[in-house]
């Protein structure tokens, strides 16, 4: 079973010389029909493409798709002529097809191939199995004459003589089959009883949920020529069509979205819908961590720009810098970022959301949760409300952002100069107040913590790892950015002093359970990028390239190509310094000569899988509204079984993540184990910096072409 799917379809060899962005391959798109389109409510029984018209059947009246809508038929519409298979004696007849001038019949019984009158019950067996099927509910030949059933067992074809035959240890993502129809190339698509499947190339994709179908129960399919599909369910029509795409189309469609649907006063967040999964219906919201959202964007804006050279990229990683600059100005301190700026008259009571009686809730939960209120003060010009008790979130997204910024945008001495001013301002806060985040009230806040007092307690010790590394890297983007060597006494203090670089060789937690965060990762890698782009020092960059290894390893099957293109890159490099004899030096070390060369020998080159990156790309949904979806219940999947786990974490029987595009992932900072999970349940749309980060970044890094 072949489990990586070439997902991107060439349609010339002339292409391989084209630009990795200017490559053609397909976007899936969804769009759903229901009541509003002219559909009545409930089930849409049936649907068949006829004399180049689309017919549904619903409640007794057929219906025709006109521009958009579903109008009821008047006069004589194409009728879909069915011919009646013959009845195995004993049998429920599920299913039906005609094969080679005779009928395949599928019955509660098992599968019947007629010869003649008389019907011959067939035995489906390869070298893996050997079935005697039951309630065979899906039938129908392929393009390439070849005959497929879907029944509890699994699914199966016959090409000529030779059956092939798939169970959820080969991808197959349910059974329950309801209907099958056939597509180009050899596409057969099945419908179920919770979703439905694609069948191409012995691969199998999952379409089921709210994002691809308007009702999972599945009851007809017609496939047009061109392969697009038509899918009945029980709650209205769903249109699946391949579109021709690029990456620079996508990119383009992403950063138009971002740009319509998620700019709010310079900052980027997700938005709230008002009307579940209704586009239409969206309006600027605000999230917990504007800054490191915004960050991200503004880092995609600028890896685009150092990429292609594109003016309006500068224009919009300039625009992100000024805001993520306005959150550390408009503060009660210098070098405290803020999370939030709204408006003072911010159509929602925020500190009355947020007030005492919010803390004291969260406290049962979580008690180092911070009392402070109020949680928006009001900026000194009483224009505007900002949010405090800012976490290492914001700050991993700053420093991410201020390093790239600062090598790739930033031109004249004035806009370098206001990199190192911010820059200065966050670091010196922080070495000022203990390696802390110090709010208004004069305490640290709840996720801002960096100090050594912070990792000896209770209450930190899990933390030592993770924020250890994000202190250092911090430090080395400071000096990096403002050429200050003050950074590099700080840096070698917390080394010398605490062991912070010791304590970053486990930079992220991994068990138990309850400790493993998905956001981790993010602040983990994006962190990283810093530490080592900036580390000059041979024998830190050993321990630091051990502490990438170490972090990406965790999460190396999740199939994020945000979180492999930092790898990727920052691996590379290492590479690049070992052949240049970087650490050829017998002086690393001392107190043990072979860790140096067991550590080059170990990580010389990357471990990942870049294929995967552009796998993940590809695949990314147009539609980045947060619909809750549901996986648990898939064949091909395995649950993890790690003590203390929660119940609906796993992935596929290969043991890597499902695909992106059947899963509830619609932000760089979630979990692709996460088999049960939503987004804001289709009341939320998430903006574009899912794709336009890694995407940037990797083409900025070279790393899609390989």
């Amino acid at each position: 079973m072949k489990y990586l799917l070439p997902v991107c379809l060439f349609f010339s060899s002339t292409l391989l010389a084209q630009n990795i962005g200017d490559r053609k391959f397909v976007q899936e798109v969804a769009t759903v029909y229901s009541i509003e389109q002219g559909l009545p409510a409930g089930p849409v029984d049936k649907i068949y493409w006829k004399d180049n018209t689309l017919t549904a059947q619903a409640k007794g009246t057929s219906y025709t798709f006109q521009d958009e809508s579903w109008v009821p038929a008047t006069g004589k519409s194409p009728v879909r002529n069915i011919e009646k298979a013959p009845v195995p004696k004993g049998t429920r007849v599920l299913a039906q097809a005609r094969y080679k001038n005779s009928w395949a019949v599928g019955t509660d019984q098992g599968l019947y191939l007629y010869e003649g009158k008389k019907p011959v019950k067939l035995y489906p067996a390869d070298s893996r199995y050997s079935w005697s099927l039951r309630n065979v509910a899906a039938l129908t030949v392929d393009s390439q004459g070849r005959l497929w059933f879907g029944a509890d067992e699994g699914v199966g074809y016959l090409d000529g003589k030779q059956w092939r035959l798939f169970t959820g240890k080969e991808g197959l993502p349910y059974t329950k089959f309801t209907c099958a129809a056939a597509g180009p190339n050899g596409t057969v698509w099945f419908g179920t009883e919770r979703g439905a499947i694609v069948a191409q190339n012995d691969f199998f994709r999952y379409r089921a949920s709210r994002r691809w179908l308007p009702n999972d129960h599945v009851l007809d399919i017609a496939v047009q020529p061109n392969g697009t599909a038509w899918i009945a369910t029980r709650g209205g029509i769903s249109r699946i069509e391949p579109r021709e795409m690029t990456l620079e189309a996508k990119a383009d469609y992403f950063t138009n979205q971002v740009e319509t649907r998620h700019n709010r006063m310079g900052f980027i967040a997700q938005n709230e819908l008002t009307k579940q999964f209704q586009i239409e219906s969206s309006q600027v919201a605000i999230s917990d961590n504007d800054g490191m959202y915004t960050a991200m964007y503004g880092a995609a804006q600028a890896f685009r720009y150092a990429a292609t050279g594109s003016a309006k990229a500068r224009e919009l990683a300039i625009r992100s810098f000024r805001a993520c600059k306005w959150l550390v100005d408009i503060t009660h301190e210098p070098g405290f970022p803020a999370r939030v700026i709204i408006p003072a008259d911010w159509h929602e009571p925020v500190n009355e959301q947020y007030g005492r009686e919010y803390n004291k809730k969260r406290q049962a939960t979580d008690p180092q949760w911070k009392d402070i209120y109020p949680r928006f003060p009001k900026s000194k010009d009483g224009k505007y409300l900002y949010k405090i008790d800012t976490s290492s979130d914001e700050l991993a997204g700053h420093y991410f952002f201020y390093g790239i910024y600062y090598d790739l945008v930033a031109k004249t001495e004035q806009e370098k100069q206001e990199v190192r001013q911010v820059v200065g301002d966050i670091t010196d806060h922080l070495i000022r107040h203990g390696y802390k985040l110090t709010d208004h009230d004069g305490k640290v806040t709840r996720w801002g913590d960096f100090s050594p007092e912070y990792f000896s307690s209770v209450y930190g010790y899990d933390q030592r790892g993770l924020n250890s590394m994000m202190m250092l890297s911090f430090l080395n983007v400071a000096r990096h950015v403002t050429g200050d060597v003050k950074y590099d006494a700080e840096a070698k203090k917390l080394r010398d002093t605490y062991q912070y670089h010791i304590f970053a060789l486990h930079p992220k937690e991994y068990f138990p359970a309850e400790n493993v965060v998905p956001w981790d990762n993010n602040l983990c890698l994006m962190s990283l990028y810093g530490l080592l782009k900036y580390e000059t020092d041979p024998a830190l960059l050993l321990m630091y390239r051990q502490s990438l290894e170490n972090a990406w390893l965790h999460i190396s099957k999740q199939k994020n190509a945000f979180w492999d293109t930092i790898y990727e890159s920052l691996a590379d490099e290492f590479t690049r310094l070992v052949d240049q004899k970087a650490f050829a030096r017998t002086d690393l070390f001392p107190e043990n000569h072979l860790y140096a060369p067991s550590v080059v020998k170990t990580h010389y080159r990357a471990a990942n899988h870049p294929a995967y990156i552009l796998e993940n790309l590809q695949k990314i949904p147009l539609d980045l509204i947060g619909y809750t979806m549901h996986n648990t219940h898939r064949l091909d999947v395995v649950l993890d079984g790690t003590p203390g786990q929660s119940e609906d974490m796993g992935w596929r029987t290969d043991g890597l993540a499902l695909p992106v595009d059947e899963r509830a992932h619609v932000r760089q900072d979630r979990d692709g184990f996460a088999l049960n999970a939503s987004e804001g349940d289709g009341y939320s749309e998430h903006e574009g910096t899912f794709f336009l980060l890694p995407y940037y970044m990797a083409l900025y890094h070279k790393l899609l072409d390989r």
